[in-house]
């Protein structure tokens, strides 16, 4: 990850520009040009990472724009958008020291799940969800608190 602004790299800046932003948006353009008129959702993932990690994180914060402005661009197209930040959720990426200081912060004494955030996004995605739209949704287990 140390990747701060004084040493990160051009290619790696546009690297992640490339897939968190705009690969991102073209999906959600075709999206919206191939929407059925009932309209649908759009749901993105999100990280508030980005010291020693810049960027990763400034590409995650523009993508976090662009589908928030979406709940009001394309309102006219029934489309709902939210972003979720589902704080640190180990899916194999941390060593032991990243986990246990995570760990360390979170009240409820564990780090999160992919299950944990696929739930979040099943209630987006369902009935009970459609009147949330345009918001980014911390569900980090109060690690952000």
């Amino acid at each position: 990850m140390n990747s701060s602004i004084l040493d990160t790299s051009l290619e790696s800046f546009e690297r992640h520009f490339a897939v968190n932003v705009r690969a991102s948006w073209q999906l959600i353009r075709e999206f919206a040009l191939q929407v059925p008129s009932a309209g649908g959702r759009i749901v993105a993932l999100t990280s508030d990472d980005t010291v020693n990690n810049l960027p990763y994180g400034a590409s995650k914060a523009a993508l976090d724009r662009i589908v928030l402005a979406v709940s009001r661009e394309l309102a006219h197209l029934h489309i709902i958008s939210n972003v979720i930040n589902p704080g640190p959720v180990d899916t194999g990426w941390m060593s032991d020291a990243v986990r246990l200081a995570c760990v360390a912060r979170q009240p409820s004494g564990r780090l999160g799940t992919p299950a944990d955030t696929a739930n979040l996004v099943s209630f987006l995605f369902s009935d009970r969800g459609a009147w949330i739209n345009g918001q980014l949704l911390k569900s980090d287990g109060g690690f952000s608190a």
